[in-house]
């Protein structure tokens, strides 16, 4: 058998800019754009001398401490899928496991012994992530490589990026790239990315213990989008691995030969006019996410038609926001542009997530962050801003003039600002080094990765 080539695949970040909550309830859409800050997976053989049987995959994330999980693996013969075992677990490094890794692994692996009868052969996968998924020192040049965080993962200050989703696509992408060949699945074609993206919301969903919306893996796999969500019965009484039968379920669902996804992946409704980019913000107060999401739909299920209401007109203003994004896209460059007419829909939103969170007394835009993107949208050359995804204190989100002057101006407004009141005092502001990004998973070229990171 020859030796299979090492393969290098990444995957980008997300941000939801409308669509929060909308996005959970399949009859509505969610405006997602993808972000230039990515998620990396380098799969590389492991060699053997002649002889020497080896079944195990290491799989090793070097920016952080005690980052390496070494997986067993055998194939089970009830048609149960890929069986994995952590091996070498050191007892002081039990809350080390990591579910998104083992699980996209063993779905991975699952789906690949289910359409062919490839030899696994043993291999070691680095995993990668521009620095803008967590937080760094202020002072760090972001162009400068991968920084060593220094810490474990779990104590590492996440940004919001959506890392578990690009890293479950990468992943997924590049062990699948490594181990069939292209004439069973090509990640760069239509039918390869939909077999993809279909295994990777499968993988994530399972390694999460719940059927999500799946827009962020949707954004790791396609890039910017609009999306809607598939119905959550495709994979909520999915057999879970080991289970007998799991791996040809699970070649079904992805393959999906009797065509029940029915996800709605819009490539041509998202567009960023030239002249125009996004910027994110990182601050560092937090929310509980899921409690929040918990709440608002308490709330909408106790309150049906009045949030029906308030729902279909955030999905009139969001799709408003869309069509003007599209219509100023493509637009006579020659023409100076007008974003009046943006701006007052950033403004329609956030009115309405803000009654929203009145309404379910979940704090989706708080007095805090609505100081604080009107203090950002006061500044000359930023259009509009909002608090993306379930909102709360995590970020903001803002479309600006894609000039330094701008970029200047926020940076000088971020850095002196801290939150006051509101129970979160102290919370600082930093602006990420990322923008929109239109495309999704990639291959990459090997010599982009320092010596380092391959064999």
């Amino acid at each position: 058998m020859a030796d299979r080539q090492p393969v290098a695949v990444s995957a980008p970040g997300k941000v939801l800019l409308a669509g929060g909550y909308l996005v959970l309830v399949r009859k509505h859409t969610g405006l997602v754009f993808g972000l230039d800050a990515r998620i990396h997976c380098i799969v590389q053989e492991i060699p053997t001398s002649s002889g020497v049987v080896l079944s195990e995959i290491s799989v090793k994330s070097p920016q952080f401490e005690n980052a390496v999980w070494h997986y067993g693996y055998r194939w089970d013969g009830k048609d149960g899928g890929m069986h994995m075992s952590e091996l070498r677990r050191d007892a002081d490094l039990a809350l080390s496991r990591n579910p998104f890794i083992e699980t996209a692994l063993c779905y991975a692996l699952s789906y690949i012994g289910s359409v062919s009868s490839p030899v696994i052969a043993p291999a070691s996968i680095t995993v990668l992530a521009d620095n803008d998924y967590y937080s760094t020192p202020s002072d760090l040049d972001l162009t400068d490589g991968f920084y060593n965080f220094g810490v474990p993962i779990s104590k590492a200050h996440k940004t919001g990026l959506g890392s578990s989703a690009a890293l479950v696509a990468a992943l997924t992408a590049a062990v699948l790239t490594h181990y069939l060949p292209t004439k069973l699945l090509d990640i760069t074609t239509d039918i390869g990315k939909r077999r993809l993206h279909n295994l990777a919301q499968a993988a994530h969903c399972a390694a999460q213990g719940k059927v999500g919306s799946g827009f962020d893996v949707a954004s790791a796999v396609y890039g910017s989008c609009l999306y809607k969500r598939f119905s959550p019965e495709i994979l909520s009484s999915h057999a879970e691995p080991g289970a007998p039968g799991f791996a040809s379920q699970l070649r079904a669902t992805v393959d999906d030969a009797d065509s029940k996804w029915d996800t709605e992946i819009m490539k041509d409704k998202v567009k960023v006019p030239e002249g125009l980019r996004l910027v994110m913000c990182d601050v560092s107060v937090g929310s509980q996410t899921p409690g929040m999401v918990k709440q608002v739909l308490a709330w909408r299920k106790a309150n049906q038609e009045e949030a029906d209401w308030l729902w279909d007109d955030l999905q009139t203003a969001n799709d408003a926001l869309a069509k003007e994004l599209t219509a100023l896209a493509d637009a006579d460059a020659t023409v100076a542009p007008d974003y009046s007419r943006l701006r007052m829909c950033f403004s329609a939103i956030r009115e309405l997530i803000r009654e929203m969170g009145e309404k379910s007394e979940v704090p989706i835009e708080p007095p805090a962050q609505t100081k604080l993107l009107d203090a950002c949208e006061a500044v000359e050359g930023v259009v509009g801003g909002i608090v993306p995804g379930a909102g709360g204190y995590d970020a903001i989100a803002l479309l600006i003039q894609d000039k330094q002057s701008t970029v200047k101006a926020l940076k000088d407004l971020l850095d002196s600002w801290k939150f006051k009141g509101e129970g979160v005092g102290g919370g600082k502001v930093s602006m990420l080094g990322v923008r929109e990004e239109m495309e999704g998973v990639r291959l990459e070229k090997l010599s982009e990765y320092e010596s380092e990171y391959l064999q």
